[in-house]
């Protein structure tokens, strides 16, 4: 984990390896695995509140959305909660789980609360071509998707 807060600039070549040795990035499959398991507990919350407001024939419907209630139980309140987590905890239950957590790039604290927002309006970027910028993570030297890429934050391991 990245231990001080010193700028790259102001430290040596073997101070700066020291530090990358130190942060241990998590790859693709961990995180697709901690993304299932946050899927899998915001369906637990927001379903039954799904079936109470349009009943079964919600589930059964062509249309992508229903009406306000279905804009805010699938979008708006995972969105928040996503975001209040990574604000709060540097991490959603999947990646607590999983020991991960999001970090800034540059300092090793929790993401800001504009790194957040950013980095979970950026995931539109990295799914819209083919899923693309969550499979970067596989190729990447620090393991970053393009929202990592682009809200300044890589995700690492805590050993807690």
């Amino acid at each position: 984990m990245i231990k001080h807060k010193v700028s790259e600039s102001e430290m040596t070549d073997s101070e700066i390896t020291d530090t990358e040795q130190r942060v241990q990035y998590v790859g693709f499959w961990l995180r697709f695995g901690a993304s299932v398991i946050d899927s899998i507990i915001l369906i637990m919350f927001t379903y039954p509140f799904l079936f109470l407001i349009y009943g079964s024939q919600h589930f059964d419907s062509a249309e992508l959305v229903q009406g306000f209630s279905d804009v805010m139980i699938t979008y708006a309140f995972p969105m928040l909660a996503t975001i209040l987590f990574w604000i709060y905890k540097s991490a959603t239950p999947g990646k607590i789980l999983l020991q991960a957590k999001i970090v800034d790039e540059k300092t090793g604290d929790k993401p800001t609360v504009k790194q957040s927002v950013i980095r979970y309006l950026a995931y539109y970027v990295s799914l819209i071509p083919l899923g693309l910028g969550f499979f970067w993570i596989a190729w990447d030297d620090k393991k970053q998707g393009w929202h990592d890429k682009i809200s300044g934050t890589i995700v690492i391991r805590c050993h807690q």
